[in-house]
């Protein structure tokens, strides 16, 4: 009988997305919303945050559900691309038809990225998103604040995700 190997290790990631490594993999937790033109809500969210270690990016993909009846709510995808100086190019498309794309910048000690919209395309009534990632403790938190043509930019949403 031949003896097993050593376990085989995932492969190290590309060397501009290793300071990010911390946002790899999927997440799942819930979240709440509000706004002043919408009733406050509570949702479920799954994100996954994956990476080919032959390239400098990261895919993100995300989905929430209404918390008491499972049913789909939002998704969104796109890719995150950090520089080497440590800022950070994001494009995000939302299953509203809504597409963001955001520039900011990461912490790799701290474990956050922080990021402000660019461009919010194809949105007739919002004119500004801001994203706020941090990994605490091995649990994912995050907000988005939104400005529209009748509210300044303000709290959305926050959630609190862990790894599975």
């Amino acid at each position: 009988m031949e003896a097993a190997g050593p376990p085989t290790l995932p492969p190290a990631p590309h060397p501009l997305v290793a300071p990010l490594s911390f946002l790899l993999g999927k997440w799942r937790g819930e979240g709440e919303g509000t706004f002043p033109t919408i009733v406050p809500f509570h949702y479920g969210e799954e994100i996954l945050f994956s990476h080919h270690p032959s390239k400098p990016v990261i895919s993100y993909t995300q989905k929430t559900w209404k918390a008491a009846s499972g049913e789909p709510m939002h998704a969104e995808s796109g890719y995150l691309r950090p520089r080497p100086d440590g800022s950070i190019e994001v494009v995000i498309a939302q299953s509203t038809g809504l597409a963001e794309v955001q520039k900011g910048s990461y912490d790799a000690e701290k474990k956050t990225v922080t990021l402000q919209s660019e461009l919010v395309g194809n949105a007739s009534k919002v004119k500004q998103i801001a994203r706020a990632f941090q990994v605490v403790d091995g649990e994912l938190s995050y907000t988005v604040q939104m400005a529209t043509i009748t509210n300044n930019l303000q709290p959305h949403l926050k959630a609190l995700l862990k790894r599975i």
